[in-house]
């Protein structure tokens, strides 16, 4: 099987995760992808995060389809690392061919994360373009450091055969929805303001 591995805080889900998801399934064929919520993000303030109940509640949401499957193992393997939840996973599952899923949001700020050069080096890595981070995800740390390990985009499906380091990048159309403003309209709706971009249609 070709299995996507898509790891997030999902604080909560949006259509902009159900975008990267979905086009990677259809982009590298894959059979599954399997929407990873993380008990909690090290990069990320623990006040700012809901329970990893309702953030798999709203993953549940927004992955449809049978191929779509949202997991908390994470948790329940006591792993806080994306590189150990790797890993565990290919032990386990000797006969699937994972592949990493993340927005070019992500790729941006990859070399922030523990063992970043070593996630690159067990798994081939799929970046889905999203808004405002084109130029910061192609010039980022990784996409430098791992330049020539680059599949072209055309080639993309070759990608869960590919051995490691690999990754791929895939443009198509952006989905500007974002986890933070959300939050930003739950907050302002519950201190009865309006949110950012939300004051003209307030006073319509």
């Amino acid at each position: 099987m070709r299995v996507g591995l898509l790891g997030g805080s999902f604080n909560p889900a949006h259509e902009g995760h159900a975008h990267v998801a979905e086009t990677a399934l259809a982009r590298l064929d894959l059979d599954r992808v399997i929407w990873l919520v993380s008990p909690q993000n090290p990069l990320k303030d623990a006040k700012e995060t809901a329970s990893l109940e309702a953030r798999a509640a709203s993953a549940r949401a927004m992955a449809r389809g049978r191929q779509m499957v949202v997991s908390t193992a994470e948790s329940r393997l006591g792993v806080r690392y994306t590189l150990d939840t790797i890993r565990i996973l290919k032990r386990r599952n000797p006969g699937v061919r994972f592949v990493w899923v993340m927005g070019a949001d992500n790729l941006a700020t990859f070399h922030r994360w523990r063992g970043w050069v070593q996630i690159m080096h067990e798994v081939p890595v799929v970046v889905v373009s999203r808004p405002w981070s084109g130029l910061k995800s192609r010039f980022s740390p990784a996409a430098r450091r791992f330049a020539a390990a680059r599949i072209p985009s055309a080639r993309s499906r070759l990608l869960p055969y590919a051995k490691p380091p690999a990754w791929s990048y895939l443009r198509g159309p952006l989905n500007f929805v974002s986890s933070t403003a959300i939050r930003e309209r739950l907050r302002a709706q519950a201190a009865g303001r309006p949110a950012k971009g939300d004051e003209g249609a307030s006073r319509s």
